[in-house]
């Protein structure tokens, strides 16, 4: 069955009535979980695959964004609190191969956690470099402040997801470390020149090769004035695809977020326009997840190419003493609270 070129949320813990017949209607190809929609690991088990049920592909993505530190959907008491990666990043200084054993340690770790309650992609590892004055909404997010050191460390986070049978997304392309104000809330406008961009983008140029990516809803006035790079045809194509080099699945960011101005369905439209595989919905309101689907294209042709090869790429993860990985883990790195 073809999907539609969008991953939408959900309300609760589980798919309401309302739900799972848009989901079988519509047929998003995948569905995104936030801490609205997460209470134990049996839940998870059964919400992702109601979905999956509804939308009649076995292999549908479910995704989330789990990155440790203020970032984490899967929380206590059944999952392990996570580092922030900047705690990698202070390591790494003094000891950068080991502050790479320890971020892939911890990505394979926390996959494991997603991997067994049928979570299949990890909207991780961020690779912003932020700046002074930036807003706070990177922050420790971030593996650092230096191109090579973010490089190093999210490749090696990124590895372990995938070792941990999980697909990792890397954001917010082609940067969101210069953002004075969070797009959450309102719209970033870059003015820096296209020459310090170039160091931006190096981190994701480094890891051009991973399977998906997520737009930053940032305008970057050196590239397009106009438009973010979201919505700006130029940037995917000149920047994105261009100059980084990427092409695997690229993901818009929510499509919810205040930076973006219009209608839901006016977002959606323009983002596809864009060059975005795939628009993202995440939360959860139906007639706002309606008009993005209406404005969903079907997934077809290049981009579906680019989601079947990212699919692809997902293997089970290979036996180990997880028990005594933790324990190394927790030892060389104490889980914060």
């Amino acid at each position: 069955m073809t999907a539609k070129a969008f991953v939408c949320g959900c309300a609760g813990t589980a798919l309401d009535d309302a739900e799972l017949a848009f989901m079988a209607e519509t047929r998003p190809w995948g569905l995104i979980l936030f801490r609205r929609n997460v209470d134990t690991p049996d839940q998870l088990r059964a919400l992702a695959a109601s979905f999956r049920a509804a939308v009649g592909r076995a292999d549908a993505p479910v995704l989330v964004d789990q990155e440790g530190g203020r970032v984490q959907r899967l929380t206590q008491p059944h999952w392990p609190r996570y580092p922030a990666a900047a705690r990698f990043a202070a390591l790494h200084a003094a000891d950068p191969a080991g502050a790479a054993r320890l971020a892939r340690l911890g990505g394979e770790l926390l996959a494991r956690d997603l991997s067994d309650c049928g979570i299949t992609v990890d909207c991780a590892p961020v690779l912003d470099l932020p700046v002074p004055g930036s807003s706070p909404v990177v922050g420790d997010r971030a593996f650092g402040g230096e191109p090579g050191t973010v490089a190093a460390l999210a490749r090696a986070f990124a590895d372990g997801l995938a070792a941990g049978g999980v697909l990792p997304v890397m954001k917010h392309v082609p940067g969101h470390g210069r953002a004075a104000v969070d797009s959450h809330h309102e719209l970033p406008v870059v003015t820096a020149e296209r020459s310090a961009l170039a160091r931006d983008f190096a981190p994701f140029r480094a890891l051009a090769d991973l399977p998906m990516a997520m737009t930053a809803h940032v305008v970057f006035t050196a590239l397009d004035p106009d438009r973010p790079a979201t919505t700006s045809p130029s940037v995917i194509r000149d920047i994105v695809r261009g100059e980084i080099g990427f092409d695997g699945l690229l993901l818009s960011d929510d499509l919810s977020m205040q930076a973006l101005r219009g209608t839901l369905g006016e977002r959606a439209a323009a983002a596809a326009a864009a060059g975005c595989d795939i628009l993202l919905h995440c939360n959860g309101i139906m007639e706002e997840a309606r008009a993005v689907a209406a404005a969903a294209p079907a997934l077809a042709g290049r981009a579906a190419e680019r989601a079947d090869a990212a699919l692809a790429r997902r293997t089970a993860p290979a036996p180990r003493d997880l028990v005594a990985d933790r324990a190394a883990f927790a030892a060389a790195f104490p889980v914060t609270a």
